[in-house]
């Protein structure tokens, strides 16, 4: 094996181990060896844009040494924005998508783009799309999506009907309509309105099912639904409804699962004010966006797009390394090991971070309760919180756990709550719902991960 491939693979191990600093020491050196290696490029372009550093013209590179890889163009468009040349994204993905009308993937990132930059017509590309190809009736439903995601419910309703005028239905246009149905509240006093497909056997339909269960009071089928997936992966999306579920149902199996709030704690670090001052200017850098994603908790606010944690940036470093002590706290102080508990099953040994981001919230802005179902254990870290009038009467920007989407119309009320402080770390199961209450005025800007086990122990 060559120098270059021996430095990709330390490479490549370094980045596993979310050491970005030393993955992109070793694949710049891999780069001067080896400068025509596509394997090689792309890693020098993926590794930079986790570092926070300019990697556009670096996929873009990449893309021309690896010409049938699509996706490095949505890759390099994402560069792009994030460099601050949002019509050069945009532009880009434009252009290949009219080579390549079929290609969803690069849809749903343009969609995203256009959203996040405040394009009310954020999903026009899918027009012009099926203009081309009439016949794609996955690329119908894809359009569908992104426009349900939004709850344009008129949209979907309209999307869904073109695709069954033209090719008639099929289960993707029915099971998009009953989704429509019962998420729009058109229906969702209907107790019989997904019996017709109990016969069908897929993991968004039975969350569409069980949420529309315990919105029409059907709480036992509702839990139904969620046990059936005990024991499988995806019982991590359904963790959260079966603890509504069984609260709504007096089953004490939901102090087992929940506890209150005996597994949310709080970590005040160990931040001087001017240390807090300089980590928000670097985190209103990169707050570029002017919406957030639809698919996003964020209202009244932005979302930063990289991984944030992985930032090379000292000042970004400083702030992750503080918060791995806490971290590693809260996992050597959890309850016991428990192999059928989502929180306390897994191992504790050394861990990753799955995700991480930050958030910003303008005046009156909010969380909407969600919870993280690819995530082990979820966070909130305050870097600035409005103080005093500012920020309202109690409880004014809480972070509440507990209370159920209110969409879902149950009554339950929060467990708890975390109030925030500048330098707070709130660490809590990810299963567990979760929500802020909004501020009156000011600036609340947080940094957010999710944890994962590492896969290696």
């Amino acid at each position: 094996m060559s120098e270059a491939q021996t430095l990709l693979q330390r490479a490549v191990a370094l980045r596993d181990e979310q050491d970005t600093a030393g993955a992109l020491e070793a694949i710049l050196k891999a780069a001067k060896l080896a400068p025509g290696d596509a394997n090689i490029a792309l890693g020098v372009a993926q590794v930079s844009f986790e570092a926070g550093l300019p990697a556009a013209d670096l996929y873009t590179r990449a893309a021309a040494l690896l010409p049938a890889r699509i996706d490095l163009q949505r890759s390099r468009a994402t560069a792009l924005v994030a460099e601050g040349r949002e019509a050069e994204g945009e532009a880009l993905l434009e252009q290949v998508l009219a080579d390549n009308p079929g290609w969803v993937d690069g849809h749903r990132c343009l969609c995203g783009l256009r959203a996040t930059a405040g394009d009310a017509d954020f999903a026009r590309s899918f027009a012009a799309a099926v203009t081309c190809e009439p016949a794609n009736f996955g690329l119908r439903m894809a359009w569908f999506h992104v426009l349900a995601t939004a709850k344009d419910w008129e949209a979907s309703r309209k999307i869904i009907a073109d695709a069954e005028s033209a090719l008639g239905e099929q289960q993707a246009s029915v099971l998009g309509k009953l989704f429509i149905a019962s998420e729009s509240g058109e229906a969702a006093g209907d107790p019989a309105l997904f019996d017709g497909v109990a016969h069908v056997a897929d993991i968004g339909l039975d969350l569409a099912r069980v949420r529309h269960f315990l919105r029409g009071g059907q709480v036992e089928r509702a839990r139904d639904v969620c046990v059936a997936h005990m024991g499988r992966p995806a019982m991590r999306a359904f963790w959260p409804y079966l603890s509504l579920a069984w609260r709504l149902l007096g089953d004490a199996q939901v102090e087992w699962l929940d506890a209150g709030l005996r597994d949310v704690r709080s970590f005040d670090l160990d931040f001087t004010p001017a240390e807090l001052e300089e980590l928000a200017q670097t985190l209103r850098g990169l707050h570029t966006m002017r919406q957030p994603w639809h698919e996003q908790s964020v209202r009244g606010g932005t979302q930063t797009e990289r991984p944030l944690l992985l930032r090379i940036d000292p000042v970004i470093a400083m702030a992750r390394s503080r918060i791995e002590v806490a971290v590693r706290r809260y996992i050597d102080e959890l309850p016991a090991a428990d192999p059928a508990h989502p929180l306390l099953a897994a191992p504790r040994g050394r861990f990753l971070f799955a995700g991480s981001w930050s958030v910003r919230l303008r005046p009156g802005g909010f969380h909407s309760v969600h919870t993280h179902p690819m995530g082990w254990i979820s966070s909130t870290f305050y870097v600035t919180v409005p103080q005093g009038h500012a920020l309202g009467a109690p409880p004014a920007g809480q972070l509440q756990f507990g209370a159920p989407p209110p969409e879902l119309r149950l009554g339950l009320e929060p467990y708890g709550a975390v109030v925030p402080q500048p330098g707070r770390l709130a660490l809590f199961p990810s299963t567990m719902w979760h929500g802020t209450v909004p501020f009156d005025d000011g600036e609340r800007m947080t940094i957010a991960f999710d944890i994962v086990p590492h896969p290696k122990g």
